[in-house]
């Protein structure tokens, strides 16, 4: 009994079966239909009401700017600035704006709070009678966004306000003051359907004098039923307790959310995001950064957050996007990628940085980081071995040994390298004064320093020895010096002792290709800090005469782009961030937490992840690197238990795999059983068609998306498997499937999978856990299947 009420607890909206006279026929469904209908026009009219509201707001601003004086305009930017926030925002068209409704007993007290709900969590004393009858005191409806009457009476509840925690929290077992939860599908201004659930079987309850009913079979079931496309639909409707307790957990610190495939985390983390907006936007008004692991889960979520009414504020980046200009579009093979990623790095990087400044004339540098990986050292022979100038009518010279000590001494400073170029050239100039004699022609200090003054500007206004300061201390970027490093020799050098062989040759090798992977990002952004960029003077933006007269720079843009562009152009200039959310936190890298946490430093975190889903192949060192990133700060923690996207048949399949990858490890249980077990095929002379006709078998029997998942090898070849096949079907790497789902999967070779990389055994948990309905496994010779196509890696 105890384990039945933890699992009623943890899903939040089992159903239960209403005495036999609350069975209902279609005419009352269609009746309840009706009733959300009539409330739904309501709405609608009210948001009508609001968007003329706004738009008259606008105008009487505009209308402000004839004025002139100072104060005029600037009331007509702030009065714009808030008024097209608002505008947008009603403008918004949401699908299922209105989803939900909860039925309320009364409460133990009658105060409201701000969005016009009571707020008592328990009913009132003798709200149940004896007999079980109840009266509902109080609807409310739960929408995207937060509606209010005429009479500032509430119309819709926001879905992230204190008052619509009972929507998501309730259950059978701790109903608190819920009778009847009711989830209500729509699209558009239609009401398409109710599901209600009781969260008081045992209670006869009656509103406005009529039995309260209750219409459908779960409205959790009826969610998870429904067919995928390829992009993420949000949860708001349908989240179940333990997942609302982490969305509305505190943002000070860091939140730590653990949970295995189906859970919910992805969608959680957006949620949450959307959840921190809403209880303190001034807070996060730095922004809120959300890291993907891919771009695909990027793509396939990025829709969520305008659907839960928040854009803007929220950046979602794939961990290759993470440093403006660049995108990863390369895969390393493991054992580059197991040298790129890990801890050693910092330190090749670091001599890299320096001893870039040895490389031939050009190389390092790369102006303004055109330089591209691959391209050739170019001919000369590299910086410049001695100095010559004429200072005072002398010709003075510096030697080799003698600019290899000071460039050596210049390079003892711990400042960015680029940054320690000034102290390089004081350093020159103080030997060549040296060389001059002419500090010992003058005792008084006064004279002296005047002659050194002069002296200096000779030098430096020279341009023989502004050629040779370029070409001995370029200033470098970060592409050029990894460019620098594609140079075996010179990668072998600064790499002694850190690498072996083996690994400079593949890494040196890896750099030379067009393009970069998602490990050289976080080296180009690790190279960034360990460079620096000069200071350079600032270039004055051109001003519109009436900023000058109002000051109100920030605002003045909002006449000329849209809310959203200005919001992305604000979000595309951040380098740091008020929140942090690191979605499939296990996957990232030491060198890759470096670079999340340079945009994270003053931050709050919400780090959500799995380690039995990790592709990293030691995660010891990673959780070293990430606890660097995150401080001293905190911790909270949640874990999730709950799988709400696998059928125990397919669930009860990848748990053997777990138990291969991490034993002792607990999978999450699956809250629904379909009856239809996991289909083994094996390929018998062309893999190529086995694939395509088992991707073309699932088509056929669900209505939404099929993915193929393939050793990341065998992306490309995969996509031509399955050309023609319609874009319902997609092919895609092991390592891309990370976050994702599908309706129905095709895995193709475990054990190529497996055999990847020392994580392949938890690549291949994660490829199984990507379905909703169905999955075939398709093994091929590699994979020793036995008389019934099971392979050898998923038999008991």
């Amino acid at each position: 009994m105890a384990a039945q009420a933890q699992q009623e607890t943890a899903l939040g909206s089992v159903r239960t079966s209403a005495p036999e006279e609350s069975v209902k026929d279609d005419s009352v469904r269609d009746r309840e239909i009706a009733v959300e209908q009539e409330h739904l026009d309501r709405v609608y009219r009210r948001l009508e009401e609001k968007i003329h509201e706004a738009e008259f707001l606008m105008h009487d601003a505009a209308q402000r700017g004839h004025v002139g004086t100072p104060g005029a305009l600037a009331e007509r930017d702030a009065q714009v600035f808030r008024a097209g926030i608002h505008l947008n925002r009603l403008n918004n068209e949401f699908e299922d704006f209105l989803f939900g409704r909860i039925d309320l007993l009364r409460g133990k007290d009658g105060v409201k709070g701000p969005d016009g709900a009571y707020t008592a969590v328990e009913p009132a004393e003798g709200a149940v009678r004896e007999d079980n009858t109840a009266d509902i005191a109080e609807t409310l409806h739960i929408g995207r966004i937060g509606v209010l009457d005429a009479e500032y009476a509430p119309l819709v509840i926001d879905w992230r306000a204190p008052a619509a925690a009972p929507f998501y929290r309730s259950t059978p077992v701790d109903p608190g003051r819920v009778v009847r939860r009711r989830v209500i599908r729509s699209k558009g201004r239609r009401v398409l359907g109710v599901e209600d659930d009781l969260m008081r079987p045992q209670v006869k309850a009656s509103l406005g004098g009529r039995e309260l009913p209750v219409i459908g079979d779960g409205a959790l079931m009826a969610a998870l039923g429904q067919a995928r496309s390829h992009t993420m639909r949000d949860i708001v409707a349908s989240i179940q307790a333990e997942q609302d307790l982490v969305i509305r957990a505190p943002a000070a610190s860091v939140t730590y959310v653990e949970g295995g495939p189906g859970t919910g985390k992805t969608a959680v983390a957006l949620h949450r995001a959307a959840y921190l907006l809403y209880q303190d936007r001034r807070r996060y008004a730095g922004g809120i950064l959300i890291v993907s692991p891919t771009p695909l889960l990027v793509a396939y979520t990025e829709g969520v957050l305008p659907s839960l009414g928040e854009e803007g504020q929220v950046a979602i980046r794939a961990i290759g996007s993470l440093v403006d200009g660049v995108a990863a579009t390369l895969y390393d093979s493991p054992a580059v990628a197991r040298a790129k990623g890990s801890y050693r790095m910092l330190k090749v990087l670091r001599k890299a940085a320096r001893g870039a400044l040895e490389a031939p004339a050009g190389t390092a540098g790369g102006g303004n980081g055109q330089l591209a990986l691959g391209e050739p050292d170019p001919a000369p022979a590299g910086a410049p071995a001695r100095l010559r100038v004429v200072a005072f009518g002398r010709r003075l010279e510096l030697e080799s040994a003698e600019l290899d000590r000071i460039k050596h001494n210049a390079l003892g400073g711990t400042a960015p390298v680029n940054l320690l170029r000034p102290r390089a050239r004081r350093l020159l100039l103080d030997a060549l004064w040296a060389k001059s004699g002419a500090g010992s022609r003058h005792s008084d200090p006064e004279l002296a320093a005047e002659l050194r003054s002069s002296f200096d500007e000779d030098v430096t206004s020279e341009d023989s020895f502004i050629a040779f300061l370029d070409a001995w201390w370029p200033e470098l970027t970060p592409r050029g010096v990894l460019a620098a490093m594609a140079d075996e020799r010179r990668l072998g050098r600064w790499a002694r002792r850190i690498l072996n062989p083996g690994e400079v040759r593949r890494v040196a090798r890896s750099l030379k290709r067009d393009g970069f992977s998602v490990h050289d990002v976080a080296m180009l952004d690790e190279l960034e800090a360990i460079v620096g960029a000069p200071a350079r003077p600032k270039k004055r933006r051109d001003l519109d005469p009436l900023d000058q007269l109002t000051g109100l720079e920030e605002l003045m843009p909002v006449r000329e782009e849209t809310q959203r562009e200005r919001a992305e152009r604000l979000a595309q200039e951040r380098t740091e961030y008020a929140h942090v959310i690191v979605d499939e936190a296990q996957d990232l890298t030491p060198m890759q937490w470096r670079m999340v946490g340079r945009r994270g430093r003053h931050a709050t975190w919400t780090v959500v992840g799995d380690p039995a889903q990790s592709s990293w192949s030691d995660p010891d060192e990673a959780a070293e690197a990430r606890d660097e990133a995150l401080g001293t700060r905190p911790r909270r923690r949640f874990t999730l238990t709950v799988n709400y996207r696998n059928p125990a048949e397919i669930a009860e399949l990848a748990a053997k795999v777990l138990a291969l990858a991490m034993p002792g490890s607990p999978s999450p249980s699956a809250v629904r059983s379909t009856g239809i077990e996991p289909r083994f095929a094996v390929a018998g002379d062309s893999l190529a068609r086995t694939v395509r006709a088992e991707a073309a078998h699932l088509l056929d029997r669900v209505d939404g998306t099929v993915g193929v998942v393939v050793a990341m090898n065998r992306r490309e070849e995969a996509a031509r498997w399955l050309a023609g096949l319609g874009d319902r079907v997609v092919a895609l790497g092991s390592l891309e499937a990370k976050g994702l789902e599908y309706d129905a999967t095709v895995v193709v070779s475990p054990a190529e999978i497996a055999d990847e990389s020392p994580a392949g055994l938890r690549v291949l948990y994660v490829a199984l856990t990507r379905a909703t309905q169905q999955l075939t496994v398709v093994s091929s010779g590699r994979d020793e299947p036995d008389a019934d196509g099971v392979p050898d890696l998923l038999r008991d």
